[in-house]
């Protein structure tokens, strides 16, 4: 007997904008959190944050502080006395305590003095993700599938598998839903950037792979005309 679905979650969006007018700086960035497994987005200035931001919905924002036209601290404050609520990372080379200062004043989440470790740039951005998103268990579990973000592992059955980022990326957001089916459209939405197509393959060629690694019966189950579902395999 097939347990029920239990309540519908948001999905958790891990997506976010970085805002950094040097290229070297922001391919480096947007590279670094890709291969975490966070869809990314990237401009130059503020004139093209303000297009994306209009269109698109972010885990968080990532503002380099000096910007062609203007401080970013300044465009935050802006936005947050109108209700914008986003988590904001402000990466700059102002290390002072007065600048640190003024970039929480502003409406900041956190604060990144260049030059910075990759590693604690990911962590952090993460960090502050997490706390934006919805309240999540330190380890999800459907079934013999447990999915711990935290330490970016999974199990099945007991055995740790090994997966790439956008595997774990897209196993995380179906375990969110417990059950429920997840479309094409929100885990591209979810785990891929805006360079990606729905209607593409991309989903179907992760699915094939997770499936391949998680083994018969899969976990996995499409859902005809809707997506996908994660489901425990032992009651099937």
């Amino acid at each position: 007997m097939r347990r029920p679905p239990g309540p519908q979650p948001i999905l958790w969006r891990v997506r976010v904008l970085i805002v950094e007018d040097d290229g070297d700086m922001r391919y480096a960035a947007a590279a670094a959190l890709r291969a975490s497994g966070l869809a990314v987005d990237a401009v130059g200035d503020l004139p093209e944050a303000d297009e994306t931001l209009f269109v698109n919905s972010y885990a968080c924002v990532i503002f380099d502080r000096n910007l062609p036209s203007g401080d970013a601290a300044d465009y935050v404050r802006e936005r947050r006395a109108r209700g914008w609520a986003p988590p904001v990372l402000f990466l700059t080379a102002r290390d002072s305590v007065q600048d640190r200062v003024a970039g929480f004043a502003s409406g900041g989440d956190d604060y990144l003095v260049k030059p910075f470790a990759t590693e604690e740039f990911v962590a952090r951005v993460r960090s502050i993700c997490r706390r934006a998103g919805q309240v999540r268990p330190p380890v999800l579990r459907v079934g013999t599938v447990e999915v711990d973000s935290a330490r970016r592992e999974v199990r099945h059955r007991g055995l740790v598998l090994t997966l790439t980022p956008k595997e774990f990326a897209v196993l995380e957001q179906l375990a969110l839903r417990d059950g429920a089916a997840v479309s094409r459209a929100d885990l591209v939405e979810s785990c891929w950037d805006e360079m990606a197509e729905p209607a593409s393959n991309v989903v179907d060629v992760v699915m094939a792979q997770l499936r391949r690694k998680l083994g018969e019966p899969a976990p996995i189950e499409t859902v005809r005309g809707v997506g996908y579902r994660l489901r425990d395999s032992d009651l099937a």
